[in-house]
């Protein structure tokens, strides 16, 4: 088996569902229908509205019956009785039509309400995972968890749910009138329903296998295509276009075929019953034409009997229909309650520390710290480091040896091990997570900019701070001059991810947020990797502006950027191996200074 394939397989089995317990799908559905709780009062005037239409529908036959048996047959062919029975048959349709337009309206308002709420909420406990959830799953799965499975909910409210309510009571109404008409010819129309049942049962486990295969099969379509458009640069860069072609393919092929088994599973579903429906009136229509002919029952009661049992397959037809959604609910509604279920790794302490931003140091304490992403896995072992209010710590080592890691347990992304990070003597644990994201700014080496103007990506969408503040962290940083030259200066609309904009003056955007949001301790994570000399001066320039009066942690892979630094930590497979000035460190002619020369493209014996 390909290893494409196998990963298919291997996807599927872990998302589809196939170990999903009864307990876990009922506990899923009570989960979806709570949404529904608050519109009970809708549900009831649906149910109502639905009702009244169906009446009005459903007796029309029945005044045609009347109209046979007890005037055209009698031959009283009383006129006016005819006038009569056409003037209620009219009003019968107007009030079928208005309760069905209003109960229609009603559903799609409800509908549309609770699975924009759902989509809302499903957004909020996303951005409220941790990182270490974000490692597990493709970003397009997840777009297809809020897009895809929620527009599923919403067709399962708009369409299932009216059709159980509607074609459920039509079919109870239809029986009613039936047994009420002719209880033999009642009876024989009863026997199809055993086989009705058998069908459905005898379907029920495979189309729901159908479905499952086929939403994995798009969720995994979705990550591709969203993981290649941000990384359409690179793939044009290195020529790789068909080779990223033959891989959507590929899995295109793949949902392809799965589609074709659920549409063959819809027809072969649905054509059963429209030949059961054909076969049913036919025998009906000779039973029943045998008794009109014998006397038995009148031709008016025929008539109104092979209306119904038309009418009596219409509502079943549609339920069957609806059965390709409604198992795709199911399908959906285990999804994203196995999301929702999905808990924070890290939580808020229930008795969290009392943190005055304006009061704080920026003294940062690694104790004896032990990490790693997974338990076979170890980044960082046993490191000790302590650092003082307004101290600028360079940070460097080779790729994997635990810089980067450093960073994200002190911004608290994940937790360690063992030991402790502490600022200002404060456990991290002990800080609720909005408080110490406050305390903390973060310049990674690609600043994520949103789709808005440059005042807004500044402000972060932050009503409270005004155009002005922003202009002047701006010219604070020396962005205000690059942002000068724009058409529209700082309402310039960014597109996705600022790509209007060069790696400088992002950049120089993410320093400006510092400015405006004002932490006490600053955190560079490889933020001058992609510029060139220039740029990197500039942003050196701003560097040393925002990081006045402000603890500062700089990882770099340019030991230029950190030589100035007030101590460098060299690391090494996830511990510090040397620390001390950029001189000191040199005059050690250790680790570092092999770092150093090689960066200087000076090569000695043992260099990494």
């Amino acid at each position: 088996m390909p290893k494409d394939n196998k990963a298919i397989k291997q996807d599927e089995e872990i998302s589809s569902g196939y170990h999903v317990s009864k307990e876990n799908r009922r506990a899923a559905l009570r989960f979806t229908l709570g949404y529904a709780k608050p519109h009970r009062s809708k549900f009831i005037a649906i149910f109502f509205c639905t009702l009244l239409a169906i009446a009005a529908d459903l007796l029309q036959p029945y005044l045609v019956k009347i109209a046979i048996d007890n005037n055209l047959l009698t031959g009283n062919n009383d006129f006016s009785f005819l006038l009569i029975l056409g003037g209620i048959y009219l009003l019968l349709a107007l009030t079928s039509f208005g309760f069905t337009y209003l109960q229609n309206n009603l559903l799609q308002f409800t509908g549309q309400s609770i699975v924009a709420r759902i989509r809302k909420d499903l957004f909020g406990h996303i951005t409220k995972l941790n990182m270490s959830f974000f490692d597990r799953f493709h970003s397009g799965s997840l777009v297809t968890h809020v897009s895809s499975d929620t527009e599923t909910l919403n067709q399962f409210f708009n369409q299932v749910f009216l059709s159980l309510i509607r074609d459920g009571m039509t079919l109870i109404f239809i029986i009613i009138l039936m047994f009420h008409l002719d209880p033999v010819l009642a009876g024989y129309s009863m026997i199809i329903l055993p086989i009705i049942a058998c069908i459905a049962i005898g379907f029920r486990s495979y189309m729901r296998r159908t479905y499952q295969i086929t939403r994995t099969r798009l969720s995994r379509l979705v990550a591709f295509v969203a993981e290649n458009l941000a990384g359409m640069n690179l793939t044009q860069a290195f020529h790789q276009e068909k080779e990223q072609e033959n891989q959507f393919m590929e899995r295109n092929q793949s949902y392809f075929k799965a589609n074709l088994r659920e549409v063959r599973t819809n027809v072969f579903f649905n054509r059963s019953f429209d030949v059961l429906s054909n076969l049913s009136v036919a025998f009906l229509a000779y039973i029943g034409g045998m008794a009109v002919f014998n006397h038995s029952i009148e031709f008016g009661v025929l008539y109104a009997f092979i209306t119904y049992i038309r009418q009596f397959f219409q509502p079943i037809n549609n339920i069957s229909q609806q059965w390709s959604t409604l198992q795709s609910t199911t399908v959906s509604m285990d999804r994203l309650y196995k999301l929702f279920t999905i808990e924070p790794e890290i939580k808020d302490d229930k008795s969290p520390a009392q943190i005055d931003l304006s009061a704080v140091k920026g003294r940062i304490d690694y104790n004896h710290i032990q990490f790693g992403y997974s338990d076979d896995n170890t980044v960082i072992s046993d490191l000790d480091l302590h650092i003082e209010p307004g101290e600028m710590i360079g940070i460097v080592g080779t790729t994997g040896a635990g810089k980067s890691s450093l960073m994200s347990l002190l911004c608290r992304f994940y937790d360690v091990r063992e030991g402790s990070i502490q600022i200002d003597g404060s456990d991290i644990r002990s800080i609720p997570q909005r408080t110490l994201h406050r305390m903390i700014g973060l310049v990674q080496q690609e600043p994520y900019l949103y789709s808005g103007t440059i005042i807004d990506n500044v402000r972060l969408f932050d009503e409270s701070i005004t155009p002005e503040q922003v202009v002047d962290a701006c010219t604070f940083v020396g962005a205000d001059a690059l942002i000068a030259r724009l058409k529209d200066g700082y309402n310039t609309m960014l597109s996705e991810r600022g790509s209007g904009l060069s790696a400088g003056e992002r950049q120089l955007i993410s320093f400006a947020r510092i400015v405006v949001f004002q932490p006490k301790i600053l955190v560079l994570d490889e933020a001058t990797a992609n510029l060139d000399s220039q740029t990197e001066q500039l942003v050196q320039s701003a560097l040393q502006v925002v990081s006045e009066g402000r603890t500062t942690l700089v990882i770099a892979h340019r030991l230029s950027t950190i030589m100035q630094s007030d101590r460098i930590i060299v690391m090494k497979q996830g511990q510090i191996v040397e620390a001390g000035s950029h001189q000191h460190l040199l005059d050690l002619h250790g680790y570092y200074e092999q770092l150093y020369r090689y960066s200087q493209g000076k090569h000695i014996q043992g260099a990494v």
